[in-house]
């Protein structure tokens, strides 16, 4: 196992696209770190890099203690598990889990060793005589994850490996995946463009946008406390209801929108030097409740009601103002519905409109 530093870590094309902007942070022994973001975000590039798949155009990456800029792919004692598989279709399950070990010219001892052991793991003892042809995405995904494993390597890479599977596979392959990074303790690197994926599965994650880091925090603290616009509409499903208006003190604390939407905020803790100037608020959908009892109140129109289960979705419009609730399934009101609401005034977000960042009073 080993740690992965970057320090000020940057790539620019020859064409003078810069995919990555100088990329700083350090992945702990045995952490399982997420890179997410937008499609173009550079978390692919930033992954090949470390892989060695992609020249740094400046800065430094160490695996280890050993700064690895300059070493092979082959030399980086790393494994990297692909969207594609990329298995060999012509091999069997154990003839695929074996070739790169072969390559390595590993005595058949180890090898049969670390197939078994990876097999066992995996769930694929049965299917060792099988080839990719004959197996389901989430089998072929397991040969994959396997073919990395038996590397035994110091890091792991994942480059979207689910983003081919159904949801139930890659709810499946995505606990498969905890699992086994719970049971090796190896440092993991793993990209993805899911929120889901990254909230459930990373330690930490790192969230990016055209290049630049926007934060690093672990999966709750990203969710509670983003730290800028976009961190907050990118991470949460539904997404950061974002109101955009002056902050008005008159019998009570109020946004007021340009399209007058005049939104009562309670008691929500501000900073005095906000009063009378733009600021956006962010308001996550289970901090707007239906709540016709309460004084601080606003109407809006059902728009479209959708019921998953344990909880539904309530898309609503106050002008043209569009919002999400997340609320309990029961007593749900119809489409059309003129419904009263509130917002939770503690669970409130504030940012600046121009800069996009995190406002905290004082």
């Amino acid at each position: 196992m080993a740690s992965v530093r970057l320090d000020s870590v940057r790539k620019v094309y020859d064409n003078g696209q810069v995919a990555v902007q100088g990329a700083s942070f350090e992945v702990a022994d045995g952490e399982l770190m997420v890179l997410v973001g937008p499609s173009g975000c550079g978390k692919s590039t930033l992954l090949r890099m470390i892989a060695g798949l992609e020249d740094i155009t400046s800065g430094t990456l160490s695996i280890g203690d050993k700064v690895v800029n300059d070493i092979a792919p082959k030399d980086r004692d790393i494994a990297m598990v692909f969207q594609s598989y990329a298995l060999y279709p012509h091999m069997t399950v154990a003839e695929n889990l074996a070739f790169g070990l072969k390559l390595r010219k590993h005595d058949q001892a180890t090898i049969d060793r670390r197939i078994g052991a990876a097999a066992e793991t995996l769930g694929l003892t049965t299917m060792m005589d099988k080839r990719p042809g004959q197996m389901s995405g989430g089998q072929r995904q397991r040969v994959a994850l396997g073919r990395a494993l038996v590397r035994e390597p110091s890091v792991f890479l994942l480059d979207e490996p689910l983003s081919n599977l159904d949801a139930k596979l890659r709810h499946s392959v995505r606990t498969e995946i905890a699992r086994l990074h719970r049971q090796l303790g190896t440092t993991m690197i793993y990209v993805t463009h899911d929120q889901v994926e990254a909230m459930t599965l990373g330690q930490r994650i790192v969230v990016l946008k055209d290049g630049e880091i926007q934060q690093i925090d672990t999966p709750m603290a990203l969710y509670e406390r983003p730290a800028n616009l976009f961190v907050a509409g990118f991470l949460g499903s539904p997404a950061m209801n974002i109101l955009q208006g002056r902050l008005v003190q008159s019998d009570g604390l109020f946004l007021q929108t340009k399209q007058d939407l005049r939104l009562p905020l309670g008691a929500a803790r501000i900073d005095p030097g906000w009063l009378d100037t733009e600021l956006s608020v962010g308001i996550r959908p289970e901090n707007l409740q239906p709540g016709s009892g309460q004084a601080e109140s606003f109407e809006a129109v059902v728009d479209v009601i959708e019921p998953v289960g344990n909880e539904a979705f309530l898309s609503l419009r106050h002008g043209i103002h569009e919002l999400v609730a997340r609320v309990a399934p029961e007593n749900l009101p119809r489409v059309g519905d003129l419904l009263k609401l509130h917002v939770a005034p503690d669970r409130l977000h504030f940012f600046d409109p121009v800069s996009g960042r995190r406002l905290l009073p004082g």
